[in-house]
């Protein structure tokens, strides 16, 4: 009896944890495919396509995700600045669909890891502000003593909870909010980084805080 008892709960835990999966991986997949379908108008053409590109490469990640494929991937040296550069043409169309505005303030920031899951995180961050957050998005990029701050910030409500809350109720599907931000916190971690949320007057302000390139 204790057996088949335990066996009944260890296969509800799978299929928990599957559909889990699949109700993160189709957030993931869902948003680079609606950011590039609005990317198809609206910037110039050399700009429309990189930043379809990355969407397109994003989805596809999701995909693997999805399939439990998650491969581990090379690390590399990746310009926070060009990533955000080549991604906000994407990100501003995404803010017109939704009555926003976005603004973008990269500087000279690097750091050693996944260029395309960072390029998730950030997105995952964008789209949460976007979504729930506005009219005004902000987008930050800075270095100081050894440490990189991805900063995205809005004039919205701010969050309806502390962030580990939030990130625990998302882990445990209890709550339909906060699969992005609990996949970019995945990511951030990962990289030896937290998602953090900063003291903000109006609105959110949620970072990815990496330790930068060379840092110890």
């Amino acid at each position: 009896m204790i057996v088949h008892v335990l066996w009944a709960l260890a296969v509800c835990a799978v299929q928990l944890e599957v559909q889990r999966r699949r109700v993160r991986a189709a957030h993931e997949v869902r948003g680079p495919l609606s950011v590039a379908q609005l990317a198809l108008g609206g910037f110039e053409p050399c700009a429309r396509v990189d930043a379809i590109e990355l969407e397109l490469r994003r989805a596809a990640l999701a995909l693997e995700d999805l399939g439990g494929a998650r491969r581990a991937r090379a690390r590399e040296v990746v310009d926070l600045a060009q990533l955000v550069g080549e991604a906000a043409p994407a990100w501003r169309a995404l803010a017109a669909a939704g009555g926003a505005s976005l603004s973008v303030e990269p500087s000279c920031a690097a750091v050693a890891g996944d260029r395309l899951r960072l390029a998730q995180a950030a997105a995952n961050l964008v789209a949460n502000a976007i979504e729930h957050g506005g009219p005004d998005v902000r987008v930050r990029a800075t270095a100081a003593a050894g440490r990189v701050s991805l900063e995205v910030s809005d004039d919205g409500p701010g969050l309806p909870a502390p962030l580990p809350r939030l990130l625990t109720a998302a882990r445990g599907r209890r709550s339909r909010r906060g699969h992005g931000l609990a996949i970019a916190a995945a990511i951030a971690e990962r990289h030896g980084g937290r998602l953090v949320a900063l003291p903000a007057v109006r609105g959110t302000r949620l970072a990815l805080d990496l330790p930068a390139h060379g840092a110890p």
